[in-house]
């Protein structure tokens, strides 16, 4: 994971956080588009808050790494595997 990468959140996504869970919804023109709602988790949901344009990669492991009890292995699997996830769905440019 290349750590001086900052990115944004795409503006097309509605989020809402629903008893300490988050949901993520894309923004389409048509309701016939709508195919699926996000849910993640905790950590996925910190991941997600810190998307900022501004943040670094590597700041948002850093956060990350002080909150849960994890090894920095981890992050950066479970951050590739959810980037993954975002960019796919377009939430992330």
């Amino acid at each position: 994971m290349q750590k001086t990468i900052v990115l944004r959140k795409n503006s097309n996504m509605v989020t809402r956080v629903i008893d300490d869970e988050t949901i993520l919804l894309p923004l389409y023109k048509t309701s016939d588009e709508i195919n699926c709602i996000y849910s993640l988790n905790k950590a996925a949901s910190m991941v997600w808050n810190l998307i900022d344009g501004k943040t670094t990669l590597a700041d948002i492991k850093k956060k990350v790494l002080t909150k849960f009890d994890v090894t920095s292995e981890e992050v950066d699997k479970k951050m590739q595997n959810l980037l993954k996830d975002l960019k796919e769905i377009r939430g992330i440019k």
